[in-house]
């Protein structure tokens, strides 16, 4: 059975990685609950944590939260730590959705339950994004297929109607389910409104800024008439706004995975024309719930989808999206 929340009923956290363990409390019998996130130089994924953390404090709840640096060799490694030291849940925010099947497999096989922040476990190609994987206590996540739907509903109002639109897609880094889930949430919108258009170039970056505005320069000289791009996330957004300032392109610049400080800027300055709000801190609270309702009660549901609503953001929007990354 599917959960759908949009606020989280828990609160406050505790402690930090850098393959690290700190403790909130050493009080006997305490719960301690690990999360293991793909890297911490990714703000979206520092937000994951920061909320985690706080419920975790708010509930007197020790943590032991890894960073394993964008490395998947470190995060496995991580995993087994937490699963050797006999944690009693592990939250993971994993960087390869088929490697990560492993993950919940072996937390499974010893009685821990595992939640899987942000990104499917499985391969997306084979298994819907609600199909969520049996060994796991929940998928905790943005619906980003839907993220992707109200970006592509943004983009029809800026589509021109009189020819075929030339597209080009910023996508997110390898591994990740949501590269193909935005994508296919963004063209099944495009394709809905009845949009003419060709998707001219698809290219992933590693989430960054940096490569946002490197995969926009060379997209731009490919393409120097293009209609639109979308981001993939408000990172690549940012300097996909500045390639486009550059170039003196009028292509429109449309994101999803947003709701960042500097995404709203963006939109503020009139850099970037829209994006769909994402709520990092609020998946780390409801990751915190989610392990903390499974370490408590075997009897626990298994296998839930637990996400919330995402708006459109614009400059008219913003005030209902308040950063949280």
């Amino acid at each position: 059975m599917n959960i759908r929340l949009q606020k989280a009923a828990i609160g406050a956290a505790a402690s930090v990685g850098l393959l690290v363990a700190m403790e909130t409390s050493s009080s006997a019998g305490q719960l301690t609950l690990g999360y293991v996130v793909a890297s911490l130089k990714i703000p979206f994924n520092a937000a994951t944590k920061k909320g985690f953390e706080e419920a975790a404090a708010e509930a007197d709840v020790k943590t032991i939260v890894l960073d394993p640096e964008g490395n998947a060799g470190k995060q496995a490694a991580a995993i087994n730590d937490l699963i050797s030291q006999g944690v009693n849940g592990i939250g993971f925010l994993p960087m390869d959705s088929r490697l990560a099947e492993t993950f919940a497999d072996k937390s499974a096989a010893r009685n821990i339950p595992s939640v899987s922040v942000a990104v499917q476990v499985g391969d997306s190609k084979t298994r819907e994004m609600r199909d969520v994987f049996p060994s796991l206590s929940a998928l905790v996540t943005t619906d980003d297929v839907a993220i992707g739907e109200r970006a592509g509903e943004l983009a029809t109002t800026l589509l021109p109607k009189t020819h075929s639109a030339k597209i080009a897609v910023v996508e997110g880094a390898h591994g990740y389910s949501a590269v193909t889930q935005r994508t296919e949430g963004f063209r099944a919108a495009l394709d809905k409104a009845g949009i003419q258009y060709q998707i001219v170039a698809l290219q992933e970056t590693d989430w960054t800024p940096e490569q946002g505005m490197a995969v926009c320069n060379n997209m731009l000289s490919t393409t120097p008439d293009l209609d639109l791009i979308f981001s993939q996330a408000d990172p690549m957004a940012i300097g996909c706004a500045k390639a486009l300032h550059m170039s003196g392109s009028s292509a429109k610049l449309v994101s999803t995975g947003g709701g960042s400080l500097e995404g709203n800027n963006a939109i503020a300055n009139g850099d970037l024309d829209g994006s769909v709000c994402t709520r990092p801190e609020l998946l780390g609270r409801l990751t915190f719930k989610v392990l903390y309702e499974a370490a408590t009660n075997p009897k626990s549901q298994k296998a839930q989808f637990v996400t919330y609503d995402s708006a459109v953001i614009t400059k008219e929007t913003l005030r209902n999206c308040p950063p949280e990354w």
